[in-house]
């Protein structure tokens, strides 16, 4: 509750700065004859001011207990606050009393005057950084240019040139050493993977069930989209960099060229060698060019009642992404929410233990789907004729599954398909040619990955058994 009448600070704490401000110009000119009727006016402004400047001075102790800021700034803010509260009171019974025609009260009134400034500097500092004042004169990279120019991008390290910059220009004003909104940093490694109050802000390997990008999609108008709208936003190109990092492992040492670099990203990649990528023109891939209807949102509510992750797949775009990994079940009623949103859905992760043959049936209308993931479900090669009419779709994730040879030939027809992932599952190793063939154009990845030794790795030597 008392969090609560502490968040009334930011509208209070402008009032005591207006009105002091004002009461310490009157102070001044007022010893200047023809302004001498302001006088009763100083009486009135300085009461205003001290008792604005008292309850700004509450609700801001209530805020700081939130937890949500440096200790060291809010302590010196506080203090300061303290302070222009305090003299505040003093000099309108100095006013008032004692030396309302003396030079005391214009010292006094002087004081006042850089106390308010320091203190409302060590406000903004709070809220925008402590550099927020002094960054544009450093050269800063503003709000158009997030990353620096990397010029060998292969050579650059991920998270270090890319990453970091990224995060440091759009989200350390909130989450940075300063200030924790929600109790999350994003300035050091250790607390990225911490999280905050919401829990894990990525999950390594999985960057559609991380918060980080859940709340990067988020509509603008939502409570929870971050960045807040009034602050500069991530461009669907620096989404695509994180999403693709996170996907990657979140590796904090690895280099551009460890990583696998879909076309999207290669895009991304060498827009950075000459800019941002927030600098690149065109769409992601994988998003039809032509825009759909917002979904009803009584249907969006549906779903995510239903404990299906469902969000915009970027920033002002209406299609869809629904994720079932935490899903409460697939019932009859979660599927006819998702049928009701089947024009905007072309993501889908219908990866859920309850997933059968029989559950793709409530899918194959969804013709838009580009992405399909169906990973450890219980699918055949039956439920894949379900698949045989999505032209749109793209990219298929059968790992984990019982398909063979036989079911997946049938979707040959699918001439978009680009990649399809068939790691543990029920193909045979002489299957592969026969896939090859009937899928010439398709990325088919079996999984079993050869992954080179690197100088940075550590080899285990052990001496050898036996006798010499």
């Amino acid at each position: 509750m008392l969090e609560f009448f502490g968040r009334f600070h930011p509208v209070l704490v402008h009032l005591p700065i207006g009105i002091l401000l004002v009461a310490c110009l009157f102070l001044v000119i007022i010893r200047i004859p023809k302004f001498a009727e302001l006088r009763p006016a100083v009486t009135v402004l300085l009461f205003l001011g001290m008792i604005s400047a008292v309850f700004a001075c509450i609700t801001g102790y209530f805020l700081a207990g939130s937890g949500d800021y440096e200790a060291g700034l809010v302590s010196n803010h506080q203090w300061m606050g303290i302070g222009v509260a305090a003299l505040s009171v003093l000099l309108l019974i100095i006013h008032k009393y004692v030396n309302a025609d003396g030079s005391i009260p214009v010292v006094m009134a002087l004081i006042l005057l850089v106390l308010v400034s320091v203190t409302g500097h060590l406000g903004g500092s709070l809220t925008h950084g402590s550099d927020y004042l002094t960054a544009p004169l450093k050269g800063g990279t503003g709000a158009g240019a997030a990353i620096p120019p990397i010029p060998d991008i292969q050579e650059a390290l991920v998270y270090q040139n890319a990453i970091q910059p990224l995060l440091k220009n759009r989200c350390y004003s909130c989450h940075g050493s300063e200030k924790q909104k929600g109790k999350l940093r994003l300035d050091l490694e250790a607390y990225i993977l911490k999280g905050g109050e919401e829990g894990n802000t990525i999950v390594k390997g999985k960057a559609d069930e991380s918060e980080l990008i859940r709340r990067l999609l988020l509509p603008g108008s939502n409570d929870k989209h971050m960045p807040p709208k009034e602050k500069p936003q991530l461009s669907q190109h620096e989404i695509a960099l994180l999403h693709w990092w996170i996907n990657n492992g979140a590796q904090f040492n690895k280099k551009v060229k460890e990583l696998k670099q879909p076309d999207d990203i290669k895009i991304v990649l060498t827009a950075l060698e000459k800019g941002s990528a927030g600098a690149v023109s065109g769409k992601l891939t994988d998003v039809p060019e032509k825009e759909v209807d917002a979904a009803k949102e009584k249907d969006i509510t549906g779903l995510s009642n239903a404990g299906v992750m469902i969000v915009p797949v970027a920033q002002n775009s209406n299609y869809l992404m629904a994720n079932f990994i935490n899903a409460h079940s697939t019932a009859d009623s979660v599927m006819d929410a998702l049928k009701s949103v089947k024009a905007q859905l072309i993501w889908l992760k219908f990866e859920h233990r309850s997933v059968t043959d029989e559950s793709l049936k409530n899918i194959k209308d969804c013709k838009n789907l580009m992405r399909l993931s169906l990973n450890h479900t219980q699918i055949t090669d039956k439920g894949l004729e379900n698949l045989i009419h999505m032209d749109q779709l793209r990219s298929l994730s059968l790992v984990g599954t019982k398909v063979s040879v036989k079911g997946i030939a049938r979707l040959s027809k699918l001439k978009n398909l680009k990649s399809i992932y068939l790691y543990k599952t029920g193909l045979q190793r002489t299957d592969w040619n026969t896939l090859k063939k009937l899928f010439p154009k398709t990325i088919i990845d079996s999984g079993n990955y050869q992954v080179p030794t690197l100088p940075m790795d550590t080899i285990e030597v052990k001496a050898p058994t036996g006798k010499s």
